[in-house]
């Protein structure tokens, strides 16, 4: 889980965006996003899979983006046009060889998170 870390967080303004980051798994493990706000169900944000293919939550479709660069090593998640309601402890997910569309929040295995504070 150390791998799994994720880092980039911050705090801004509303409306204003982010970049966060954590180690990328082998090309056969389904990478993901997931967050959780106090008093709140943790969140399956963005998933990212085996053929790269996508799938999004609908509360952040067209404002998120999640990307992997294998070269770097490294799995992103774009976070623009940010609400204060989009603040939450936000850690990386993965789960080997899942089927696409499976939902981030299943995945198996998750690193220490990186807090997101949006401000009004």
């Amino acid at each position: 889980q150390g791998q799994l870390a994720a880092t980039g967080g911050g705090s801004v303004q509303a409306g204003g965006s982010l970049r966060i980051s954590c180690a990328a798994w082998s090309v056969n493990h389904c990478m993901g996003w997931i967050r959780r706000a106090p008093g709140k169900e943790r969140e399956g944000l963005a998933a990212i899979y085996v053929g790269s293919s996508t799938w999004y939550a609908d509360s952040v479709k067209g404002r998120f983006t999640i990307s992997r660069d294998n070269a770097e090593g490294k799995l992103f998640l774009q976070m623009d046009n940010l609400k204060p309601e989009d603040t939450a402890m936000y850690s990386c997910v993965v789960q080997f060889q899942c089927r696409t569309g499976t939902p981030p929040s299943s995945f198996g295995s998750w690193g220490q998170g990186t807090q997101v504070t949006v401000n009004s």
